[in-house]
């Protein structure tokens, strides 16, 4: 799937086609359908949520083209997991479609299977100057984002087969979210990477997705973590539905940043030299994107305070998760200070990027790991 670089034009709304059209008109029956279907069992917030949603995805989609194809076929792939599933969530071990590829987790063992070819297809292509290669690299790329999409709206659809009080937005633990995880961070990596023609960031951008990827196995594995279990009553609130797609595009913002920082100091040092991007292109994606992170987790953080004044009475608590997440927060405005008000580049900030990784790992796995407090469900 390709993308051509294509930003907003000042007079936009002049500018759309009839392929933007018919995209904004596919987006608008799948809502109606999706309202038709499970209206019924969502409240006033939910509402207004999956009708921003559609906006939303309207809007990227006139901004990005390449989403006009690849949300369609992730919806298409997603229904037909649904179709064959007839309502019988048992058909799921009993129909080989589904059993091998359209139950979620087929699906997301392709999404997997597939990153994991991704990233050695992409770092065999940079090395070896071939952009052949690192153009596979993007295809292998896309069609996991494609598997793990789908499966993630196919495992929301199995929760409700479960049980209408099981049902849920597939965002509630860390199984899930390493997927989710997966899916944004190789979507903005394909974003940037066709935006600044620079096919080659994929061979570092793709380790820390293959990284997400190896707990994601060893966590269903070695957990059983797959398997669908009912919210605990501290998740049961509609705010987990923003709060933490809005996190996650800032964790994976952050990684990707970091990962382009390992490139950009091979590159100042003197390695690899012909086969990355120039110093100069690696920092501004690197920037571009912790400016993108950093204003989604801002937003998340928000959300999380008016959550936690909602669940517990108070916006604030030192909880360790809270108190990582500001450290997080503080790290990358301090980062983008030095910046844009100093004029700060090349090394320095990209070795700020790569601790920022082990910053926000922490706050992102390691408390829940190490650590107790109100954001405990949340433990390996």
């Amino acid at each position: 799937m390709e993308l051509a670089h294509s930003d907003l034009p000042r007079s936009w709304t002049r500018q759309l086609t009839l392929a933007d059209g018919l995209y904004a008109l596919f987006i608008v029956l799948a809502t109606a359908l999706v309202e038709w279907r499970l209206g019924t069992f969502m409240d006033g917030y939910e509402h207004a949520i999956l009708f921003g949603a559609g906006a939303g995805l309207i809007a990227l989609g006139w901004f990005w083209k390449a989403w006009r194809i690849f949300f369609p076929v992730v919806g298409g792939v997603a229904l037909l997991a649904v179709n064959a599933y007839h309502g019988d969530l048992t058909r799921g071990q009993q129909t080989f479609w589904l059993k091998y590829l359209l139950s979620s987790q087929s699906s997301i063992m392709w999404m997997c299977t597939l990153f994991f070819l991704a990233t050695g297809v992409y770092w065999a292509g940079t090395l070896g100057r071939s952009e052949l290669l690192c153009r596979m690299g993007s295809w292998l790329t896309w069609a996991a984002a494609t598997m793990g999409a789908a499966g993630m709206f196919t495992r929301w659809y199995e929760s409700y087969l479960i049980g209408s009080d099981v049902g849920h937005v597939p965002v509630s633990n860390l199984y899930e979210v390493f997927v989710l995880f997966c899916l944004i961070t190789a979507l903005m990596h394909l974003y940037y990477e066709a935006r600044f023609q620079a096919r080659q960031m994929g061979a570092f951008v793709l380790l820390v997705i293959s990284a997400a990827v190896g707990f994601i196995l060893w966590y269903t594995f070695d957990r059983q973590a797959h398997e669908i279990q009912p919210l605990i009553p501290a998740l049961q609130s509609w705010w987990m539905k923003i709060h933490v797609p809005a996190n996650f595009i800032g964790y994976g913002a952050f990684s990707l940043a970091a990962m382009l920082g390992v490139a950009q100091l091979l590159v100042l040092g003197g390695r690899l030299q012909g086969r990355l991007p120039s110093a100069e292109l690696l920092d501004e994606v690197m920037y571009k994107a912790i400016a993108v992170g950093f204003l989604f987790f801002t937003i998340a953080t928000i959300l999380g305070a008016m959550w936690a004044a909602d669940a517990w009475g108070g916006y604030w608590s030192w909880d360790p998760k809270e108190t990582w997440a500001l450290i997080v927060w503080l790290n990358y405005a301090a980062w983008l200070h030095m910046r844009l008000v100093k004029g700060l580049r090349g090394k320095p900030l990209a070795w700020w990027a790569v601790v920022g990784l082990m910053v926000t790992s922490f706050a992102f796995v390691g408390v829940n790991m190490f650590l107790t407090g109100l954001h405990s469900y949340g433990g390996l």
